[in-house]
C-alpha cells in the first residue's frame, strides 16, 4: 500500500475537516441482541485481512477501519503517516453457534499474517499495520494471551510473538473504496501478491473453516 507523506499543515487542516465530518462508531457490545460476537484484529493492511476472515465458516460480516487512535484522525491519509496510534483494523460479526472465538484467533495467528514482525506485515511498514487482538471482554483478552503463550511455548514460529492484547474503545470504518477490497480487486498486484495466497492457505489448512 503506497505511503502518504502530508505537511503539518496539510495533516492539521485533515484533522480539523475529520472532527467535522466523522461519525463516532463506538465500540460494538461483545454480543448483540441475535447472540452474534464481535471480534476486532490488526494485522496489517486490512486488506488481506478482511478477505481471510469472509471466508470463514460463521463470520456473517467483516468491514476494514480502525483502531487505537481518535475520531479525529480515522481517516486513510492520516493513519497512513503511522502517527496517529490507530492501526488499520477489521470488525469481524461472527455467530459463536458456526465458529469460536479460538478458531478466529487460530485463522488471525497463523493465515491471515505474520504475528512475529513488529511494527510490520510484509512490505508494509509503520506502527499502523501492527499486530493487535483488539478485545471486547475479559473472556477474549483471557483467549488470545493463552493463545499467545502457546504458540510461543509450541515453537511454531522461529521468533517471538509480538501481538499486542489491548481493550477496545473504539472501531472506526474505513472509508468506502477499502471495503471489500481483496474481491472486487483480485487483479490488483498487491492483492495477487500478498493476499490471495493467504485464501489458498486457509483452503488448505482449515478446510472445515473454509467456505468458498
Amino acid at each position: 500500500m503506497a505511503k502518504v507523506r502530508k505537511s503539518l499543515a496539510t495533516l492539521l487542516l485533515a484533522a480539523i475537516v475529520t472532527i467535522a465530518t466523522t461519525t463516532v462508531c463506538f465500540a460494538s457490545a461483545a454480543t448483540d441482541q441475535n447472540n452474534h460476537q464481535v471480534a476486532v484484529f490488526s494485522g496489517g493492511c486490512f486488506w488481506g485481512v478482511d478477505a481471510v476472515f469472509k471466508h470463514v465458516k460463521g463470520v456473517l460480516n467483516v468491514t476494514s477501519g480502525y483502531s487505537g487512535g481518535s475520531a479525529a484522525t480515522a481517516h486513510y491519509d492520516i493513519v497512513s503517516t503511522g502517527l496517529t496510534g490507530h492501526a488499520e483494523s477489521v470488525e469481524v460479526v461472527f455467530d459463536p453457534a458456526q465458529v469460536s472465538y479460538d478458531d478466529l484467533l487460530k485463522v488471525f495467528f497463523t493465515v491471515a499474517h505474520d504475528p512475529t514482525e513488529l511494527n510490520r506485515q510484509g512490505p508494509d511498514e509503520g506502527s499502523q499495520y501492527r499486530s493487535v487482538v483488539f478485545y471486547s471482554n475479559e473472556d477474549q483478552k483471557k483467549a488470545a494471551e493463552a493463545y499467545i503463550a502457546k504458540l510461543n511455548k509450541s515453537g511454531e514460529f522461529s521468533h517471538p510473538i509480538v501481538t499486542q492484547v489491548v481493550p477496545l474503545t473504539h472501531f472506526y470504518p474505513a472509508e468506502g473504496y477499502h471495503q471489500n477490497f481483496c474481491e472486487l480487486h483480485p487483479n490488483n498486484p498487491y492483492i495477487a501478491i500478498n493476499d490471495l495466497p493467504k485464501l489458498k492457505l486457509l483452503e488448505e489448512k482449515y478446510p472445515d473453516l473454509y467456505k468458498p
